[in-house]
């Protein structure tokens, strides 16, 4: 019986299955619109709709959806650029992995929250904290992941590689870059998600516009509408870069194998 359920939902195909998620988020989000105790926080998909053009008319939503990109992909491109080298270098050498790695583990634990204060008073307020906040989130998540993918290389395949006369450049480009690519890829699609759910602290530096201004301004005077359409959209960036990336990961790594679920 079980085995006949199983073929069955294999056979359904996978827009269905999207479709009847959708249907099940829509059913759900109808629900909580008209329980009382709910229907405050999550108003219905029409009020929600009409809360996000009022803020088209406005002239502030794409103020604040162009703010926001430019200081989550600022941020972003920094932590990778600085993620990259520093990752390889703490798999590569043991006394710059001694005296890095204890203080990215330490400074992973804090909440981007309880820094932004020191921020702003070192580097003022605008969207140079913003970045900088962005900017630490996304280079610990992916120095980490990028780092345990070069740490975790085979180590017969190095072995190999000297014996057979490669040099340290040799073996970095041909033995560690494609082994470590899917790490990295990794990497690239956590940090794109920490830029975006770092984005409410990172905006909460005096941004006079963005994304999560407005929902911390809106929150203030309780304007749920509009709210939760700005938390959509945080939402719909986050699985649109999510799925560009897995669509690059599956171009670049396609020899890899990977388990069928």
């Amino acid at each position: 019986m079980e085995q006949k359920k199983q073929s069955l939902a294999s056979r359904i195909p996978p827009k269905v299955w999207l479709l009847i998620s959708f249907a099940a988020a829509m059913l759900l989000w109808y629900i909580l619109s008209v329980i009382p105790t709910t229907a405050r926080a999550f108003p219905n998909v029409v009020v929600t709709i009409q809360g996000l053009m009022t803020m088209v008319e406005r002239g502030v939503f794409w103020q604040d959806l162009s703010s926001s990109l430019i200081s989550v992909v600022l941020g972003y491109v920094i932590g990778f650029i600085i993620a990259l080298p520093m990752a390889i270098l703490m798999a590569w050498y043991v006394p710059v992995r001694n005296i890095i790695e204890p203080w990215i583990q330490f400074i992973r634990n804090i909440p981007p929250l309880a820094y932004v204060p020191l921020i702003v008073i070192c580097a003022g307020v605008g969207r140079r904290p913003q970045v900088i906040v962005i900017t630490i989130a996304c280079f610990l998540i992916m120095c980490v992941t990028i780092y345990q993918g070069v740490i975790n290389v085979d180590e017969t395949l190095i072995k190999a590689a000297r014996v057979l006369g490669a040099t340290d450049r040799d073996i970095f480009i041909r033995v560690i870059t494609p082994a470590t690519l899917p790490f990295i890829l990794t990497a690239v699609r956590l940090g794109a998600s920490v830029a975006l759910t770092t984005l409410i602290a990172a905006e909460s530096t005096g941004a006079i516009a963005g994304l999560g201004m407005r929902i911390r301004s809106l929150n203030n005077s309780f304007d749920s509408a509009p709210m939760l359409a700005y938390v959509i959209i945080i939402g719909i960036i986050g699985i649109t870069v999510e799925k560009i990336i897995k669509f690059l990961e599956r171009k670049l790594t396609g020899w890899q194998e990977k388990r069928e679920i």
